[in-house]
């Protein structure tokens, strides 16, 4: 079977999402040589008007992975790199085995990831929060973003902290051995209080350091010490709640 050819330019592989008035595919770039793969976003009907003037907000200095927005045949296309990793949802879950230290390592690098996009459209900067766009690249350490834009309702700034709270979330788990400073920055989490990335952000560097010193105090306890701690936690905890222990 010939292989679908766009603009003369783009040879699609495959493609990764397809529904009414929206098609995401990959490709790769047959005009280039060191970064050939790509993302190919396709919007029709009434779609291709209103992200037409999305994608016109994208600026290349606040995402250097956007190539190109054309039409071809009634078609709008906006084409982006490819990123690798995997999605952050194969890495922490329920039971997963992280220490600390890679907690507050990959909070970092995701709300990070997060301000870098603080000035793209809303509608942009929440499709790629979405979990099956957070993708992990252990190896090199590093968070990256497919750049997936499925069509999204009209979203806001507080919106895109949200998506970045519900990440930083599933990396952050409350446990027992979570302490004081990590609880109230879970707790602001929890309530939504941050109007924007940047707002969200700055709370984390202050909340960080926090966290970072209560660990290593914890540490520094002898093992009978640490358990005395831990009962105590939990008892309060359930206290708290008025029910069993989570």
């Amino acid at each position: 079977m010939e292989s679908l050819l766009i603009r003369e330019r783009y040879k699609v592989v495959r493609a990764i999402a397809i529904q009414p008035g929206y098609a995401l595919l990959e490709a790769v770039d047959i005009s280039e040589r060191e970064t050939p793969s790509c993302l190919l976003n396709l919007y029709e009907g009434e779609l291709l008007h209103r992200y037409a003037r999305i994608c016109a907000g994208i600026r290349k200095e606040d995402c250097p992975a956007f190539r190109e927005m054309f039409l071809e045949r009634g078609t709008l296309v906006a084409v982006f790199d490819r990123s690798g990793g995997e999605s952050i949802d194969q890495f922490f879950y329920r039971g997963d085995s992280w220490s600390w230290q890679d907690r507050l390592l990959f909070a970092e690098l995701v709300l990070h990831r997060a301000l870098s996009i603080a000035n793209l459209p809303p509608e942009v900067s929440c499709s790629v929060l979405l979990s099956e766009n957070v993708l992990f690249d252990l190896t090199n350490e590093r968070v990256n973003l497919r750049w997936m834009l499925r069509p999204m309702d009209e979203m806001n700034a507080r919106e895109v902290a949200l998506l970045a709270a519900d990440q930083v979330r599933k990396i952050l788990p409350r446990t027992l051995r979570a302490g004081t400073e990590e609880l109230r920055f879970l707790d602001q989490l929890d309530a939504g209080t941050f109007r924007s990335v940047v707002a969200l952000y700055g709370c984390w560097r202050d909340a960080e350091q926090a966290i970072r010193e209560e660990r290593e105090e914890f540490e520094r306890k002898n093992f009978i010490r640490r358990g005395m701690i831990l009962i105590g936690r939990a008892f309060r905890r359930m206290a708290e709640r008025g029910g069993g222990l989570r």
